[in-house]
């Protein structure tokens, strides 16, 4: 009789775990790690930093989590790449993944972001461990894809960081993109025009000659 009583209790848990690192994310990004604090993230959520630190025992542990939620919703539309059958379309894809990750979490890659920046202090060895793997994984779909005349010979990484730098642009200067566009925020229709003009650009250099 004890089990839905102990499911309840870790629902509200989880719950309370996701709203703090929703809301320390909006923080960071805003104030980085040094100009946000457990006090304020607490105050946002109506709740006190001891009851806080039940849940995270320390700042930098409560970033550390917030770079991790944020790094497994990132590589989740980056697996997709290696299992495309054509690669225009996969290209397609995986363009539309970043976007809609940039979209759905613009204060994650803000928060991501200022980590690199600053030479990822904290996070290098994560980066190297979990996102080399699946680089790794896509760069040999597009080579295999070269090799079969599918697409043409490139430096694959540097595409790929390309492609990275371009979709998590509309994440990082999302503001100023809407302010430029006359806008309050950026709509479907520019998220659509971001991705045809990705795709463009990245097709453009891998598209095989005509025979």
């Amino acid at each position: 009789m004890s089990l839905p009583h102990t499911s309840n209790r870790s629902d509200r848990r989880l719950d309370k775990e996701r709203a703090i690192l929703r809301e320390a994310e909006a923080q960071f990004a805003r104030l980085g790690l040094e100009g946000a604090t457990l006090e304020g993230i607490a105050a946002a959520l109506g709740m006190s930093r001891h009851a806080l630190l039940y849940y995270y025992p320390s700042k930098e542990l409560l970033y550390r989590h917030v770079l991790d939620d944020v790094m497994q919703h990132w590589l989740a539309g980056m697996g997709a790449l290696a299992l495309a059958d054509d690669p225009r379309q996969g290209l397609a894809d995986y363009i539309g993944s970043k976007l809609q990750s940039s979209r759905d979490r613009p204060d994650g890659s803000r928060v991501f972001t200022q980590e690199v920046i600053a030479g990822a202090p904290h996070y290098s060895e994560a980066i190297t461990h979990q996102v080399r793997p699946v680089l790794d994984a896509d760069v040999r779909t597009f080579e295999h894809w070269a090799r079969t005349g599918r697409v043409r010979s490139n430096d694959f990484r540097h595409l790929i960081f390309m492609i990275w730098a371009m979709t998590q642009a509309y994440a990082d200067h999302e503001p100023q993109f809407a302010l430029l566009l006359g806008k309050p925020a950026l709509q479907d229709d520019d998220f659509a025009a971001a991705h045809d003009v990705i795709l463009r650009m990245a097709w453009g250099a891998l598209a095989p000659d005509p025979t």
